[in-house]
């Protein structure tokens, strides 16, 4: 089964399934996150939704190029949550299914394309506290546990 975080479904609420994929990336001195400015500043682990015909690793590969402007070797699959919440940007309610993977960061090769996002290395216990959502957090607290 996988864990719901955050917030329970609201009642008679209807919700769209959207998968993702988000990256745990280990970095010198910490790890490797995004800081998305809008609408409020919210530190991030790179990632986000699986488009239309677009494979799970490649979606991978796509959204942490678009948020920390690195490449990335090595994913492997930790696991999954899911989460209710409303997506201002898309105007839409989702029952969001977070896949997490560990990669490593190789290099960045260009400023971040997504806007109002910062790629920043942070150390591994600010993440686990500040991250901004639970899912995350969980992943990062499993990841520092076992590193």
């Amino acid at each position: 089964m996988i864990p719901r975080v955050g917030e329970p479904p609201l009642p008679g609420q209807r919700y769209r399934l959207r998968h993702g994929v988000y990256a745990l990336l280990p970095a010198r001195n910490g790890l490797l996150v995004t800081l998305q400015h809008d609408p409020e500043p919210e530190l991030q682990l790179p990632g986000g939704g699986i488009d239309p015909g677009e494979s799970p690793l490649r979606a991978l590969h796509r959204e942490v190029m678009e948020e920390t402007g690195w490449t990335i070797a090595a994913p492997r699959r930790m696991g999954a949550f899911r989460r209710f919440v409303f997506m201002p940007e898309y105007d839409m309610w989702a029952e969001k299914l977070c896949t997490i993977y560990l990669a490593q960061p190789v290099r960045q090769v260009r400023a971040p394309t997504e806007p109002g996002h910062t790629a920043l290395v942070v150390d591994a216990g600010m993440a686990a506290a500040e991250l901004g959502n639970e899912g995350d957090r969980m992943f990062v607290r499993r990841w520092a546990a076992r590193a």
